[in-house]
């Protein structure tokens, strides 16, 4: 299906300002400031220059956004005001004006001639002290567009953030662009369009500067050059009984940072010696089928010295140690002595992945040097059966290698996108996997989708790597009676929506679920449209993301019609759902297009399309833009919204 054939119902058309609108007072660009405050410091994080440091820019951005508001009336900017969702709010144009022009400023360089501006200086407020603050770790891609990015100018940078966070088409970007005092906008765009990132990626927790990380400061030059009066000494004592962590008694910790004081229990679970190892046939006789039965793998699990670094960086991870977890996940050290599942080589790099009942913590240091290291962490809590089939022990040149669970029988790669291409065997090591493809580090256009198919004591199953520790499980079917995609049908079923998979990287999913609800006769015969609902359960329980997707005849790819997030829809506690498109037939003529699940006695369109029809399917001749609500009866007369 091509992509001017089927367009997502859209929300209210976006209109620019002109000369002739009314000036913006105190009021409408306060409500326009709190109402879109993340993304406006967003906005500031990404076009500030990266040399002012990860906790500088959150502070900054947070500043910046903050002394946006105009002092009185102001006329409003002759630009256009919002990407999707925002209207034509001429309150949100100034403050995003104002942001952006004194982020570029902040990255002029400063003038022997000339006083600083504001914005170059560090902000007054908000202040931290002993802490510093930063976005949560991205994947890879976010890696990598933060790299470049980094190279580009700042007006480039902005140019970039403004097609790609507020969708702006480039007319709309010059116009922006030239009001907030940028000399050379050409250039800007011609230096932006060298980033073929996907602009997704900038809703990445990694750019997001609401959503922060804690670390303290240098803990031993602040002692040392703080004189500490008798609250402060107080609180050291308690923050040094609550950190007081095993330190050199064991030798050297690599990566981890300093230890202050001894704390009994907390060196017990940081001793390697009583790290718990599971003899390799437990799982055999154990009612459990979850990680507390998978035995200690790997050619380094007797490396006392490695097991010794890996623990004390989980419990106090220093400066340079490279810190992720997936949402809903606490990075706190360990409880009790861990269990050991897995330390070795993998591709370059020393591995040690541990298990504390609520998570998976992976520890992985350069072989040349401990020094340099990265501890990642993943929730997995209720995981069993087809849950605690793997986990990922490295990823290296676009490739991804997984530890399969001990009752894994045989593993091999599978393109999604391609269902009848068959399986690839993949040779198992101890219950290593050679390594496959991964679509998390994907850097082009999604042209294939590789997932890892196992065979475990229960069947076969699929499961996708989104960048994080364990792979999420794929299923098809009626929420409430889902199944494994393994045959024939629920492979083709999955293809069109593969790189959907997409939209739910880095958000700790467990599962994704994909159910074709409704099949719908195109208004011009040429055959019948498939409805499909998708549906990321994540392993906090909340969060969930919900996708309707509509697929035609002959398209590679389904077109996404509606989404929400933390919404029962589509799920086992109330499996109904019912989403629109508008639809161009090949003659040119444009339908509203709409359906829900089985059960629904009617569906009604109001707005911009007028339209009523008995069952679950609505069809409705209309014009191009159009914009129309759904709303949906059940047979039990009960009321059900359109999706998103």
């Amino acid at each position: 299906m091509q992509s001017q054939d089927v367009a997502p119902r859209p929300g209210p058309s976006s209109t620019a300002s002109s000369s002739t609108d009314p000036v913006v007072d105190v009021e409408q660009a306060e409500a326009a400031l709190v109402e879109h405050y993340p993304r406006l410091v967003r906005l500031a994080y990404l076009v500030l220059p990266p040399g002012l440091g990860r906790g500088r820019r959150v502070l900054t951005a947070h500043a910046l956004v903050q002394r946006a508001l105009p002092r009185g009336r102001t006329p409003a900017p002759v630009i256009p005001a919002q990407s999707t969702g925002r209207d034509a709010d001429p309150g949100y144009a100034l403050v995003r004006l104002k942001v952006l022009r004194t982020a570029l400023e902040a990255g002029l360089p400063l003038k022997r001639t000339a006083w600083p501006k504001r914005s170059q200086l560090p902000p007054s407020l908000p202040q931290v002290r002993g802490l510093k603050l930063f976005p949560r770790s991205g994947g890879a891609e976010e890696l990598a567009l933060d790299q470049r990015l980094s190279a580009l100018s700042g007006p480039a940078r902005a140019a970039y953030v403004l097609r790609g966070l507020e969708k702006l088409p480039d007319g709309d970007v010059r116009t922006v662009l030239t009001a907030a005092g940028v000399d050379d906008v050409t250039c800007a765009l011609r230096e932006a369009d060298g980033i073929t990132a996907a602009y997704a990626l900038l809703d990445s927790p990694e750019f997001d500067p609401c959503s922060l990380q804690a670390r303290p400061t240098d803990l031993m030059r602040r002692r040392q050059h703080m004189k500490a009066t008798l609250a402060a000494a107080a609180a050291v004592a308690v923050c040094g009984a609550l950190l007081g962590l095993p330190g050199d008694g064991w030798g050297p910790d690599g990566a981890a940072a300093p230890a202050y004081a001894r704390n009994p229990a907390a060196q017990a679970a940081l001793d390697p010696a009583k790290l718990t190892r599971v003899a390799p046939t437990a799982w055999q006789s154990s009612a459990r089928t979850d990680f507390s039965v998978w035995p200690a793998r790997g050619d380094l699990a007797g490396d006392q010295d490695l097991l010794r670094r890996a623990l004390a960086v989980w419990a106090r991870p220093g400066e340079a140690v490279q810190v992720s977890a997936t949402p809903g996940t606490p990075s706190g050290g360990p409880a009790g002595p861990p269990q050991l599942l897995y330390a070795g080589t993998v591709d370059n790099a020393h591995v040690v992945i541990l298990y504390d009942g609520l998570r998976i913590a992976r520890y992985a240091e350069s072989k040349d040097s401990g020094k340099k290291a990265a501890l990642d962490f993943a929730r997995v809590d209720g995981a069993t059966g087809a849950g605690a089939n793997a986990v990922v022990l490295g990823r290296a040149d676009g490739n991804v290698r997984y530890l399969t669970a001990p009752w894994v029988k045989k593993a091999a790669e599978r393109d999604l996108l391609k269902p009848g291409s068959g399986a690839r065997d993949l040779p198992l090591t101890d219950g290593t996997t050679a390594p496959l493809a991964s679509p998390a580090v994907r850097t082009s256009a999604c042209t294939s989708w590789n997932v890892l198919q196992v065979t475990d004591t229960s069947g076969t199953r699929l499961l996708t790597d989104l960048g994080e520790l364990v792979p999420a499980r794929l299923t098809t079917g009626r929420p409430g009676s889902t199944h494994e995609v393994s045959g024939a049908q629920a492979l083709r079923g999955w293809a069109p929506f593969a790189c959907s998979l997409s939209a739910v990287r880095a958000a700790g999913v467990r599962s994704v679920n994909a159910w074709e609800y409704a099949a719908q006769p195109l208004p011009d015969g040429s055959g019948s449209g498939t409805w499909v609902c998708t549906r990321a359960e994540t392993w906090r329980g909340g969060g969930a993301r919900v996708l309707a997707q509509f697929h035609t005849p002959g398209g590679t790819y389904g077109a996404v019609a509606a989404k929400a997030q933390d919404v029962p829809d589509c799920g086992p506690r109330d499996p109904q759902v019912l989403a629109g498109v508008l639809w161009k037939s090949g003659a040119g003529s444009w339908y509203l297009l709409a359906a829900g699940s089985r059960g629904m006695s009617s569906i009604s369109a109001t707005g911009g399309v007028r339209g009523t029809s008995n069952g679950n399917l609505l069809t409705v001749k209309t014009l191009q833009g159009a914009q129309a609500g759904l709303q949906g009866t059940l047979e039990n007369g009960l009321p059900v919204d359109g999706l998103g």
